[in-house]
């Protein structure tokens, strides 16, 4: 829902990093896989209840995440670029949600499992839209130029950011917030669907 508010606000840091880092000979991918090492790296720290460390891992592989696709921008966006970015993230949110249930298994186990499962009907929705758009030429231009078609909804890659932001501040109150934005994520399925429904059939 935030998504193009939040990518026009870091459009222009994140590129003027960028150009830095082209300059370097960094290529775009090898920042997309170090920022899912960084980020994988919640995962020991979680089970270790080091939530503030999880938080300092969540910003580097999100800032990172944006900053690959500053850097593919000015060397040119590559299909293999987009098939990383799309399946490393995903990973790197249900790791996160993972982490908090080994962390606590007898509080988070089942809220992380409700949330996890949240995230197939978000994931599965996006992803399959974005194959008929791809087939179909579908634009959404306020997006700017990306991989994959992107279908809005009240669960956007900002809102996701922002949850998981939370839930490492506020750790105690994870099992609460996670079914509240489980039941967002579902609610954004529902929107997705019905909205493929209406542009597909």
């Amino acid at each position: 829902m935030l998504d193009t508010l939040f990518i026009k606000t870091l459009k222009h840091p994140l590129r003027l990093m960028a150009v830095v880092i082209d300059k370097l000979g960094v290529k775009a991918n090898w920042i997309t896989l170090l920022g899912f090492v960084m980020g994988m790296m919640v995962l020991p720290a979680l089970y270790f209840g080091n939530t503030s460390l999880a938080l300092v891992l969540v910003i580097i592989n999100r800032v990172m995440d944006g900053l690959d696709g500053a850097v593919a921008r000015l060397q040119g966006p590559t299909d293999l670029g987009g098939y990383l970015d799309i399946t490393l993230d995903f990973i790197f949110y249900s790791a996160v949600i993972f982490g908090f249930a080994l962390m606590n298994p007898v509080d988070n186990a089942l809220a992380a499992s409700f949330l996890i499962f949240s995230f197939m009907g978000t994931g599965s929705s996006f992803l399959a839209f974005a194959i008929m758009a791809e087939k179909r030429k579908i634009e959404r231009l306020e997006y700017g130029h990306k991989s994959l078609y992107f279908l809005g909804g009240l669960a956007e890659g900002t809102e996701t950011i922002a949850f998981l932001v939370l839930i490492c501040l506020l750790p105690s109150y994870f099992a609460v917030m996670a079914y509240l934005f489980g039941v967002i994520c579902w609610i954004t399925t529902a929107t997705r669907i019905y909205a493929g429904y209406r542009t597909l059939r």
